[in-house]
């Protein structure tokens, strides 16, 4: 065998190596931030500067369920037996929302020990990596949030989901706890479910097997579409915060409309309404010059 030859024969034996064995994550500064994105590759922390997020107080019509996401986060943080929690139901009600929300507010509380990290929905199958680097920091604590989470066609990765949060040998680590936002109940679309029903020697046998990814949250927190004056509720509360002066009798009616024209009335539409209402205040006083 030539020289050549035998460069290149190293070389792919050297790839192929590098493919079976990943090199170990990047080591990151957790104390110096207090909220991350997981990096697939190269494996590792990207520090979140700035966390896009609302106060708790804004979050209307969701009290029940902040409530019972803020007290079991706030147990974990003061390291008390908590569980995973699945934040599903209708869009733009504030999932993700409260989920930063409360971190922020808990961490604030307790020391500024807890971590969020945001793991993306295309990376859950390198979530045991994610897992295993943060067992050893045993001095924090942290919640992996993945919004939006679903899982469609063929997609197995949900398996590695399931042996991260409660199976496989090691389990979820103790300082370690698993947030996710969907759509969907049990993160699956129903004609998934119902196609591996249809075709499977045990239909309740296939069944079981794609729900009970959904098991492994031990909190399931609804949410739902609120009615107009929860969203009318929602838009007051922006408008107090942010100082916008306005009179009901001239905000509301266009904030119907502003609704109506979506199709939805929700949290995230709200939000959109008092951008636009904003913009059109500032744009008005600039333009009478007392600006």
């Amino acid at each position: 065998m030539s020289k050549a030859s035998k460069k290149h024969l190293l070389e792919r034996m050297a790839a192929a190596l590098e493919r079976q064995f990943p090199p170990p994550p990047e080591a990151a500064d957790l104390h110096g931030h207090d909220a991350f994105v997981w990096r697939r590759d190269p494996p590792g922390l990207d520090a979140v500067a700035r966390v896009n997020r609302v106060e708790l107080s804004l979050l209307k019509a969701i009290d029940q369920t902040r409530d019972i996401l803020h007290g079991n986060t706030l147990r974990f943080a003061q390291g008390l037996p908590a569980n995973n929690a699945l934040l599903w139901g209708a869009r733009g009600m504030g999932k993700s929302s409260v989920v930063k929300a409360v971190h922020h507010a808990v961490n604030g509380a307790t020391g500024g020990s807890l971590r969020l990290i945001e793991i993306h929905r295309e990376d859950i199958d390198t979530l045991p990596r994610l897992m295993a680097l943060l067992r050893d920091e045993t001095d924090l604590r942290f919640i992996v949030f993945c919004d939006d989470l679903s899982f469609d066609g063929a997609d197995t990765s949900y398996k590695s989901l399931k042996a991260a949060l409660e199976g496989g040998l090691e389990g979820r680590p103790d300082n370690v706890l698993f947030y996710a936002t969907s759509n969907r109940r049990h993160l699956m679309a129903r004609e998934m479910i119902e196609n591996e029903q249809s075709t499977a020697i045990n239909p309740s046998e296939a069944v079981q097997e794609k729900v009970s990814l959904s098991d492994r949250f031990g909190l399931w927190l609804g949410f739902h579409n609120c009615s107009q004056d929860e969203y009318l509720d929602m838009i007051a509360g922006y408008i107090g915060h942010y100082g916008l002066k306005t009179a009901p009798e001239i905000w509301q009616p266009e904030a119907l409309e502003w609704a109506a024209t979506r199709g939805a009335r929700s949290g995230r539409v709200a939000f959109q309404f008092v951008q636009d209402l904003a913009g059109r205040l500032r744009q008005r006083l600039e333009k009478d010059g007392t600006v």
